[in-house]
Order: C-alpha cells, then sequence, then structure tokens
C-alpha cells in the first residue's frame, strides 16, 4: 500500500500529534473524568490507522513493528495483572485500590487507578493495532494472490 493524495497526508501529518495528545490525555484523566484506558487507546490506535492510510504500512512499520507491537500489548496485560496482584497480596481482592488516595479532583488522587488505566491503555492501542495489521496483511496477501 503506498499511500494516498498529498492533500490526505498533509490532513493526517497535522491531525496526529492531536490525536495522540488527546488519547495521552483521556488515558491519563480516566479516573477524573469519562474515559480511561480503553477509549485512550482506542483513540491512539486511530492515530496510528490514520498514519497507515495517509502514508502506507511500510511506512509505519519502519518505526514499529510488529514484534514491537506485541510487546508493548504483552507489557499492558502483565501491568493489569501485576497491578491486580497488589490487591490479592495486600489480603484484599484482585484490582483492589491498594495504594493511597489523595485529595479529591487532583491528578493524583485515585491511588492505582491512573496505572491500571495506563495498563489498558497500552493493552487496548497494541491490540487494536495488531488487529488492524492482521486485516491489512490478509488483504495484502488477497490482492497479490490473485
Amino acid at each position: 500500500m503506498a499511500g494516498m493524495s498529498i492533500i490526505v497526508r498533509t490532513v493526517a501529518r497535522f491531525l496526529t500529534p492531536f490525536l495522540l495528545l488527546f488519547g495521552a490525555y483521556i488515558v491519563v484523566h480516566g479516573h477524573l473524568t469519562p474515559g480511561g484506558g480503553f477509549p485512550g487507546g482506542v483513540i491512539i490506535a486511530a492515530a496510528v490507522v490514520l498514519v497507515i492510510i495517509a502514508y502506507g504500512l511500510d511506512s509505519v512499520l519502519r518505526g514499529l513493528s510488529i514484534s514491537k507491537t506485541e510487546l508493548l500489548e504483552s507489557i499492558g496485560a502483565i501491568g493489569v495483572a501485576l497491578i491486580g496482584i497488589l490487591g490479592i497480596i495486600a489480603g484484599s481482592a484482585f484490582l483492589q485500590n491498594v495504594f493511597p488516595t489523595g485529595e479529591l479532583g487532583r491528578l493524583f488522587s485515585a491511588g492505582e487507578l491512573p496505572l491500571l488505566y495506563l495498563s489498558v491503555g497500552i493493552k487496548v492501542m497494541a491490540g487494536i493495532m495488531l488487529i488492524c495489521f492482521a486485516m491489512l496483511f490478509a488483504f495484502w496477501r488477497e490482492e497479490h494472490e490473485h
């Protein structure tokens, strides 16, 4: 896949940093506002898909390989599991918030929730990107078999 026209590339170049920033904002502020790891991860993955559409899959795979994406997904899953196990180690339940909480409305006020949302965001972002890679490779294979 070679990419799109100069108009699509220009719009993608303009929008991608804003999408990445917005996705990161949604992940980081998920415990204070509607959002969290899942919607933030989806927004970040959508930014990567926009770059794939505009510039082609090869340009994205030069900077972010499939193995790196799989590693990110594993790191996210391990993060969620470790945060969950902390509750059990502390003598409570899985994913029980055992970190101290702060003042209501502050960024660092939710104990382990920001770390959990960060792990979920990484897992979701990498998972959706891997799904997109798989669909694109299947499409590419179909295109080259005929």
